[in-house]
């Protein structure tokens, strides 16, 4: 289906925006893009290229609108970062058709993988994809930006069950953080939610509250996930949580459905509980986030 023809299937009144194919950036032109002290940064998430399902079968197009959208901001922001589920099967072709999507953003991306991203192979596909030269090999890493540390985890050992992080990986995060001062603002990407959200759907980190243990000494920790395709936000202590909505469909809210799972919308609701999420970061106040739908 054509984009024009899609607007009109999920009944969108905006104006799209015509966008520019760049290559896959890196942290090293992020980092000039962002100011001396104040910058931002965007998160996605969740946009399940290759499913077509009743709540959506566009995905691809959705995506690309949260990319025209991205790239239509008025200040470019230092990086986009994608929080997991690039991909519905993992299946190579359709890490082929994000990346030729995703590549048409201005801004450097990241991203970290969901479960959908690791299904057979452990990641391969993914990694060969998405993955980063200074990660882990198991995909973690972390990297500063004008005094912000940013620390990038995989908890998604745990196909569709509840996030998992591993002692490997815990042990990594322990020594990542050790030389922080505890002024150091921390910004934490995951996919599953690193606190017990709801656990009855698996909504959790297993071994969250071990990394959480390690985040709690700093004044100030900003914990994005993504896999539940909602916003909801929470704050414990000097942390504060906020998972995002999706760019492919949205999922029931904390126990209103048996289980979670793709929710049908009427069509011209659509767009409206899809987007992404802009965080500005200054020196002197906690990072500000707005969310944004796609129509």
């Amino acid at each position: 289906m054509k984009r024009s023809r899609f607007l009109e299937h999920v009944g969108w009144t905006g104006t799209g925006v015509v966008f520019t194919m760049t290559g896959l950036g890196t942290m090293s032109s992020a980092a000039s893009a962002a100011s001396a002290s104040n910058f931002s940064f965007v998160q996605i998430s969740d946009s399940h290229i290759g499913v077509k399902l009743a709540a959506n079968d566009h995905v691809a197009d959705t995506l690309k609108l949260a990319v025209d959208a991205i790239n239509a901001l008025p200040a470019q922001p230092a990086f986009v970062v994608h929080t997991g589920d690039v991909t519905h099967l993992s299946k190579a072709a359709e890490f082929d058709d994000a990346k030729q999507i995703l590549s048409a953003l201005k801004a450097p991306l990241i991203a970290i993988p969901g479960e959908h991203d690791v299904i057979g192979d452990s990641g391969k596909n993914y990694f060969a994809t998405f993955g980063r030269k200074e990660a882990q090999p198991e995909g973690w890493y972390s990297f500063d930006m004008n005094g912000t540390h940013f620390v990038a985890l995989v908890n998604v050992f745990n196909f569709e069950t509840m996030g998992l992080l591993g002692a490997k990986q815990i042990d990594w995060l322990r020594r990542d953080l050790a030389s922080r001062k505890v002024d150091t603002p921390v910004v934490v990407f995951g996919h599953v939610p690193l606190y017990a959200l709801y656990e009855k759907w698996g909504w959790t980190t297993e071994d969250g509250t071990q990394a959480l243990a390690l985040l709690r000494r700093f004044s100030s920790v900003t914990v994005l996930n993504g896999h539940i395709h909602q916003v909801i936000e929470h704050t414990d202590g000097n942390i504060r949580f906020a998972t995002l909505t999706a760019t492919a469909y949205p999922q029931p809210a904390p126990g209103t459905a048996e289980k979670p799972g793709p929710l049908v919308v009427p069509k011209d609701r659509l767009l409206s509980v899809l987007g992404y999420r802009t965080v500005e970061l200054s020196p002197a106040t906690p990072p500000r986030i707005a969310q944004h739908a796609l129509g």
